[in-house]
């Protein structure tokens, strides 16, 4: 594990659908975290991670002795549990220090329920002051609470997508957008803040109060 400190990166391997060029996120991670079966997609590109999470109940066994005997840490939690394997890894990533986590393999698994919690996992308030963000591809899924700011990386053509996700959305503050807002409420379950457009790069969101759901889709991607 790495020393507490500034700048430390972490990366979590859910157990989802990870895009092959999601890989490219592991470049200067100082911890490598595995949900579960999120070890055998670490497994096919020859990456051994630092710890590996979860119920073990989807992941080869002769993989798990093999990395058992290569000095991995297991964590191993009953079947019958009270957060997914991606929340405990992403527990274990800010536990070790870490300030910048990157979720991949959290999108796209063939569960609806599990994307859908990941997604939301990123709005728990403990993690605030935290970069925390999933990864699929050319999307990015990040989460901005009220009261904060936000500098997107997306370029000029990608999409941008802002979803209320704990009641609307208040104060609602954009440059660089194709569709500006100014101070506009977002209301919770209506799609206003759906496909919006970076004209100006680096385009930047604010809040005043609530919780966004901040999608940024590579115009490529989005195709």
């Amino acid at each position: 594990m790495p020393a507490k400190g500034v700048g430390v990166k972490a990366i979590v391997v859910a157990g989802g659908d990870a895009a092959t060029d999601d890989a490219a996120q592991l470049a200067g991670a100082d911890l490598v975290i595995a949900a579960d079966s999120g070890t055998t997609w670490l497994a096919a590109r020859g990456i051994r991670p630092d710890l590996v999470v979860g119920d073990m109940d989807s992941v080869d066994p002769a993989l798990l002795e093999r990395l058992a005997g290569d000095g991995v840490t297991f964590e191993r939690h009953p079947p019958d549990k009270d957060a997914s394997d991606a929340e405990l890894a992403v527990d274990r990533a800010v536990d070790a220090g870490a300030d910048e986590v990157v979720i991949v393999g959290a999108l796209a698994g063939g569960r609806l329920d599990h994307e859908l919690a990941n997604l939301l996992l990123l709005a728990d308030p403990a993690w605030r002051g935290k970069s925390l963000r999933i990864v699929r591809g050319g999307t990015v899924a990040r989460v901005l609470h009220g009261g904060e700011g936000l500098s997107l990386g997306a370029g000029e053509g990608d999409l941008v997508t802002l979803l209320p996700i704990a009641g609307d959305a208040i104060g609602v503050r954009s440059q660089g957008l194709e569709y500006p807002l100014d101070g506009e409420t977002l209301r919770m379950g209506r799609s206003r803040g759906l496909s919006n457009r970076v004209r100006r790069a680096p385009a930047s969101i604010s809040l005043e109060g609530g919780t966004l759901l901040v999608i940024e889709t590579k115009k490529e991607t989005a195709k």
